[in-house]
């Protein structure tokens, strides 16, 4: 071949369309070169095993128009072979192509059982598949309540209904429609919270890279890249209530709070005054379930430990002749399940004198030490929904009418004796404050305060140090 016919050669092979048949030259006549995932096409047509790739002589003779016109040939068997009804398009004759082939002619007829379109992978079988992957990096809470509940009922397109207490479809899932490019789009139409959707959203991005990266997925465009940006930013959706995978209603401050992670970023804290007056309005309620919680109330206070931690106390952790408390265990609700602590360590708590009161006043004469400290009068656990309804209140859901039941916090916030609503996490926060400002020029008393709550020195002097708010600025 000469030079110049050569370099047009060369032209032709680089400004042709990507294709997986592949063009080659055998002998001075032009051939086609199967990817191996078609060989049970040609197994069915040949009647037997191909141990390579298929190769298919085409007739024609080596030069630059004939080899434009083998790629184009490669192109349009591809384009029907990898079509969903390629059975019926793809020509076995090759008279379609233009190249015909009486080796193959009528066979089609012969073929019983060619290899079924593998369709691509639905939005559910991917994220059931990354589900599996996900668990065993979450605790057991978080994944239960926001991976296999909430975020699966907004890919399948269902919000809860409070007055038939059920979920319902809004018709704008996407659970069941296959990946395509079109599909992160249509998940901009599920009907449900913003920071929800993103934190969805966010979660699909990584389910598909995920796929991608094992070769589970076709497409070679993530559809949920960047997606979360195109929610937009509307102020008023920020304030918006959303239902729970459990269909409790949350307000705005509730849902910035509903990840632990974040509670324990947000230290604001209520002043000494306001701990002491959200103690006295529990203890002094009318209501039963008021009173009853007083006590958790206060030993949250008064420990700056995680409602969890409270939850899963017993009497055996409670150490009088030692001097020590003992969190080992955290019990979580939503799973109905007693597990490690968020740190996963065991932390020794010193009792202190106004601590020991509380436990020995609360003390029943005759228990065991598997019984647990706090407990709700059927005997059962505390855990977030009950802890939170004595706290911030609780909607009921009437046939024609929905009303709101302040609990102890919200009801002083609204009769000015607290200067604003904070969440039940923030007895923690609020420990923690009192406790550094009291000591702060005593460093091994900082350190037994970031032991204690499971925290460290440095967080201590950074954060809550600088929070406290009776001081002001200098009027210079």
């Amino acid at each position: 071949m000469i030079p110049k016919e050569r370099k047009l050669m060369a032209q032709a092979k680089n400004t042709a369309p990507q294709c997986g048949i592949k063009v080659y030259q055998d002998r001075g006549s032009l051939a086609l070169r199967f990817p191996v995932k078609y060989n049970p096409v040609f197994e069915q047509l040949d009647g037997k095993a191909i141990a390579k790739q298929k190769c298919l002589g085409l007739g024609l003779k080596y030069s630059e128009a004939n080899w434009r016109r083998a790629t184009q040939i490669a192109i349009d068997i591809e384009n029907d072979l990898e079509h969903k009804d390629w059975l019926k398009l793809f020509d076995p004759t090759l008279g379609k192509y233009g190249i015909g082939n009486n080796k193959y002619k009528d066979k089609l007829a012969d073929v019983l059982q060619l290899p079924s379109y593998v369709p691509e992978m639905t939005v559910g079988e991917m994220w059931e598949d990354y589900l599996v992957w996900k668990e065993p990096q979450l605790e057991a809470t978080t994944f239960g309540a926001q991976y296999e509940r909430t975020y699966t009922n907004i890919l399948k397109g269902k919000v809860w209904d409070n007055t038939l207490k059920t979920y319902q479809s809004t018709g704008t899932g996407v659970y069941d429609l296959p990946l395509s490019l079109e599909v992160g789009q249509n998940l901009l139409l599920v009907s449900c919270h913003k920071a929800i959707l993103i934190a969805t959203i966010r979660a699909l991005n990584e389910a598909f890279t995920r796929a991608q990266s094992l070769g589970k997925v076709k497409l070679s465009i993530n559809p949920f890249f960047k997606l979360d940006k195109k929610t937009g930013d509307n102020t008023k959706e920020k304030y918006k209530q959303t239902v729970t995978a459990d269909g409790e209603v949350l307000e705005w401050w509730q849902i910035q709070d509903a990840n632990e992670d974040e509670q324990e970023r947000d230290r604001r804290s209520f002043t000494k005054e306001e701990r002491d007056s959200i103690i006295k309005e529990f203890y002094e309620s009318q209501k039963d379930n008021e009173r009853r919680a007083a006590p958790l109330i206060e030993f949250l206070f008064l420990t700056g430990c995680r409602p969890g931690e409270a939850f899963a106390l017993r009497w055996q952790d409670v150490m009088f002749e030692r001097g020590y408390l003992r969190f080992s265990k955290s019990y979580a609700g939503s799973i109905k399940e007693t597990k490690r602590t968020q740190t996963k360590s065991i932390r020794m708590f010193k009792l202190y004198s106004k601590l020991v009161d509380l436990l020995t006043q609360i003390k029943p004469d005759i228990s065991r030490g598997t019984d647990l400290v706090f407990k709700q009068q059927n005997g059962q656990s505390y855990n977030t929904d009950i802890h939170s309804y004595a706290w911030l209140g609780c909607r009921k859901n009437y046939v024609d009418k929905t009303y709101f039941y302040p609990g102890v916090v919200t009801r002083l916030v609204e009769q000015g004796i607290v200067s604003g609503y904070l969440p039940p996490y923030h007895a923690r926060h609020t420990f923690i404050t009192l406790q550094a400002h009291a000591n702060k020029s005593d460093v091994s008393a900082l350190v037994l305060i970031a032991h204690s709550c499971g925290n460290s020195v440095e967080i201590i002097q950074k954060h809550y140090l600088g929070i406290d708010k009776n001081v002001g600025l200098a009027n210079i």
